[in-house]
């Protein structure tokens, strides 16, 4: 099995290494709108309006204040004398139901704006997070023939960047910010190498994922899922997947670029990390009802609906993963004991070799996104750090056994409430500074 994982990860990093970017299109062929959902965002969103309307003057930006308890709306609302900027409002019990709920509400609120004869195959709707900074090219790269100059294209998501990594936490105990500074660039690495390699190799098998940060997506394209209700997401704790799921098993196509990104802030808390990735995984549980869906689509190809079966299977695996890899553990640690005369005749026959292989091939899958991310995306990194980047990344990766744990305890008490994680920039303002 680790050989055969090993094979996998050569293959997709083998293109990723060799990508090259594309052209670019025409902007102004499209009408762009930005959606941004906020809960207690205040610290963050006058900044990230004023980067949308700057960075790109000729899109709307529609922020989603999903009943916050501090001054979001009020933030937002200093926007008024600009005809581009649109403030939707959600009140409690109806609100704090979900990011999906919260895009639906802005979905039929957007199509309320525009009219019924607006011209849904040119408007492209753009999910940013309240911190997102999306790079000054992505509406030129994404109206590229390839990408939404391809009528059959229904959604696009770009590369995403932590816009944090490689800033370290001021205010706190040193191996605190040391630590911080690690899981920042872990988060970094992944999205960067390990996920667009992925995404670029789902080309090949037509199952390309939105994100939820960074997801383009064509109306007309939300509109042919979105249902008697006008509910393109459907409540899933991990939304962006679950409308691509939508999205393939109707027919449109899905698109990844490298050519663009969308920065976002990195987590320096653990605690912060694991409650994040919970519910990611918890999301990725409740996705399993599409598996008939997946399965029965005539969309999909087999290798297709096979990739994003062994997709939903993961953290299912890794469930089975935490049960059975401590088994020849114990049984060995048992022999140790009783019969170490045994254990130590078998070691220098030769059990040692398979002691190295295993940890080879069972470490190198990870380890070496270390010397990809320096030549793909830092090159500026020293080989030995990048390395060390990698056996870091080893460890990062086994942080998903506890998570899926985590989202199967909430999964089976019934909990699939949406819960914020507060950013790094809402302790900037109670005194704990970044520094580069």
């Amino acid at each position: 099995m680790s050989v055969a994982f090993l094979t996998y990860v050569f293959l997709i990093v083998v293109p990723y290494l060799r990508y090259r970017p594309r052209p670019v299109g025409e902007a102004a062929a499209f009408e762009w709108h930005f959606l941004v959902p906020c809960r207690d965002e205040e610290a963050v969103i006058g900044g990230t309006v004023r980067y949308l309307r700057d960075a790109f003057p000729i899109a709307h930006v529609w922020v989603i204040d999903d009943d916050s308890d501090d001054g979001t709306a009020a933030v937002v609302r200093g926007f008024r004398g600009d005809r581009n900027v649109h403030l939707v409002r959600r009140h409690r019990p109806h609100a704090r139901t979900g990011k999906g709920d919260a895009l639906n509400d802005a979905y039929r609120t957007l199509k309320l704006w525009m009219g019924r004869h607006a011209d849904a195959d040119r408007a492209v709707v753009v999910v940013v997070d309240a911190d997102g900074r999306p790079a000054r090219n992505c509406l030129e790269v994404c109206a590229a023939d390839h990408l939404f100059g391809d009528a059959e294209v229904g959604a696009v998501q770009v590369d995403v960047r932590m816009v944090n990594a490689g800033v370290r936490q001021v205010g706190v105990p040193r191996w605190r910010g040391f630590l911080g500074d690690v899981l920042v660039r872990m988060q970094d690495l992944e999205f960067r190498t390990a996920i667009a390699a992925i995404q670029l190799s789902r080309g090949v098998t037509g199952t390309i994922s939105m994100g939820g940060n960074g997801q383009f997506t064509r109306l007309s394209a939300l509109d042919s899922i979105a249902g008697r209700l006008g509910q393109p997401w459907r409540g899933s704790l991990l939304e962006d997947f679950e409308l691509g799921v939508h999205l393939l098993t109707a027919g449109w196509r899905t698109g990844f670029t490298l050519d663009t990104h969308v920065h976002q802030e990195g987590l320096y808390s653990l605690r912060r990390f694991l409650a994040q990735r919970t519910r990611w995984g918890q999301g990725t549980m409740q996705c399993m009802r599409y598996v008939r869906r997946i399965w029965a689509s005539p969309h999909l190809s087999t290798l297709g609906a096979a990739e994003m079966m062994y997709y939903l299977a993961q953290p299912w695996m890794q469930l089975l993963g935490t049960l059975i890899y401590p088994i020849p553990l114990v049984l060995l640690g048992h022999r140790a004991v009783t019969t170490p005369g045994d254990v130590w005749a078998w070691f220098a026959d030769g059990a040692w070799v398979l002691f190295t292989v295993y940890g080879l091939f069972g470490l190198l899958p990870f380890v070496l996104w270390g010397p990809v991310y320096r030549k793909r995306c830092e090159p500026g990194v020293g080989l030995g750090r990048a390395i060390g980047y990698g056996f870091a990344y080893a460890l990062y990766i086994y942080t998903f056994y506890i998570t899926s744990w985590r989202a199967l305890s909430r999964l089976v008490r019934g909990r699939n409430g949406w819960t914020k994680t507060r950013r790094n920039t809402e302790r900037v303002a109670r005194g704990v500074a970044l520094d580069h």
